[in-house]
């Protein structure tokens, strides 16, 4: 986005709004037009308006002012076609589009019903996930693309495609009813999680964050007796709660150096409870068995205290369902906590080849070897994470390990766990 005569500050302001609001009004103006691709042109276009209009202030509800200039520049590119008029008339009897605006139905969101449109078994697993994470949680095509270990263009593709196929089936824009919203429900989980730790990348924002919660309430609400939904809420209650020490000055704080007297104790009680719930439900799955683990960590007095044994039982019980690289990163690195970093290192090396460009995979890997007293290793695997790292704060914070590494006075540490 890019316009003549826009300062630094104006972008920076509308570069938020886009991060915090995209979402929200492209899903509003989905409703409106019925088509996924003409609500992203209008928007972009909205988005270049606002580049030139709020050089002199941003408006009190910059979402619906966005939802607003895009819904009327639609209007004129299709008034060509005659469907303009059209709308104009839909607008006038249903009143004015606004974000948010409350509509009748057992669902209210429209960032839930795209997000189970977008879900729609006609698409592939992946292209569901990565669809939803573009149209409504903002993200570039570059950080989808990074999120699946793939190439950007290979993802743009994959978009492209997947948005086709919705226009080309005419997959309806709802929340499915009865059996179908059951065979629906996992992906959506999916989305909202990884749109969740999306905004704990941004701290300072917690749009993406909060937005995910309440809409994770809504589908709780919208289906009481699937334990997954609950375990998913869970999940982000638990790490929600350690959101506020999570960074100190803008500096990374490992879980090991969180002052945990400041952790949300009501989230941690509602999250506690949902766990419990869960477990009293007997039917575990991947996301129950995550909230558990957090559950644990939460429940540690100290660092400590933390019970690695039971965290490896989960590990153990996740990675039977999910068997995926992270997983197995994450179960080495709990393993390594209960029989020592030569164990989780070995454990570590089996997963590599599929998390190779996964920064977080070569900082564990230093992490064991620090703790075993390999400087130079370390030092390789740190300076390999940095290479990876992909924002400023975990630069800064594995620059900071390397400059211990380079240290006269080093001396071998535990685990770095975030």
């Amino acid at each position: 986005m890019t316009a003549s005569g826009a300062g630094p500050k104006d972008k920076r302001v509308v570069e938020q709004v886009f991060r915090e609001a995209y979402g929200q009004a492209l899903a509003t103006l989905v409703r409106f037009l019925g088509d996924i691709t003409a609500a992203e042109d209008a928007i972009q276009d909205a988005f270049v308006v606002a580049l030139d209009r709020w050089r002199l202030a941003v408006p009190p509800n910059p979402a619906g002012w966005i939802v607003t200039t895009a819904r009327n520049r639609a209007i004129d590119e299709l008034r060509r076609s005659g469907r303009g008029d059209e709308l104009r008339r839909q607008m006038f009897l249903e009143g004015d589009y606004e974000v948010g605006r409350p509509e009748a139905g057992p669902v209210s969101d429209d960032r839930l019903r795209l997000m189970f449109t977008c879900c729609h078994p006609a698409l592939r697993i992946e292209s569901q996930v990565a669809l939803t994470l573009r149209l409504l949680g903002g993200l570039s095509v570059e950080q989808i693309a990074r999120s699946f270990l793939v190439a950007e263009p290979a993802m743009a593709k994959r978009l492209t495609r997947a948005k086709y196929k919705i226009k080309a089936a005419k997959i309806p824009y709802r929340v499915p009813a009865g059996a179908e919203l059951g065979r629906r429900l996992s992906p959506v989980l999916t989305v909202l999680y990884l749109i969740y730790n999306t905004g704990l990348d941004d701290l300072e924002s917690n749009t993406l964050r909060s937005d995910a919660i309440r809409l994770a309430r809504v589908v709780v609400r919208l289906m009481p007796d699937e334990p997954e939904a609950a375990g998913l809420l869970a999940l982000m209650l638990l790490n929600e709660s350690r959101v506020p020490v999570r960074r100190s000055g803008g500096d990374l704080v490992l879980l090991r150096d969180q002052d945990r007297q400041r952790w949300d104790r009501s989230l941690i009680e509602e999250g506690l409870g949902l766990v419990r719930a869960c477990i009293r439900r007997d039917r575990p799955g991947p996301f129950q068995l995550q909230a558990s683990i957090q559950a644990v960590h939460c429940h540690a007095p100290t660092f400590e205290d933390t019970d690695w044994r039971q965290i490896v039982v989960l590990y153990d019980c996740l990675f039977s369902m999910m068997p995926t690289p992270v997983v197995a990163l994450n179960r080495g690195v709990a393993i390594g906590e209960v029989e020592g970093p030569e164990v989780g290192l070995e454990l570590l090396d089996a997963a590599g080849a599929e998390l190779d460009s996964f920064h977080l995979f070569h900082a564990a890997r230093g992490s064991m070897l620090r703790r075993m007293g390999n400087r130079e290793a370390a030092r390789a695997a740190y300076l390999r994470a940095l290479e990876l790292a992909p924002n400023e704060v975990d630069r800064r914070f594995l620059a900071g390990l390397i400059a211990q590494a380079d240290s006269a006075c080093w001396i071998p540490d535990r685990e770095e766990t975030r």
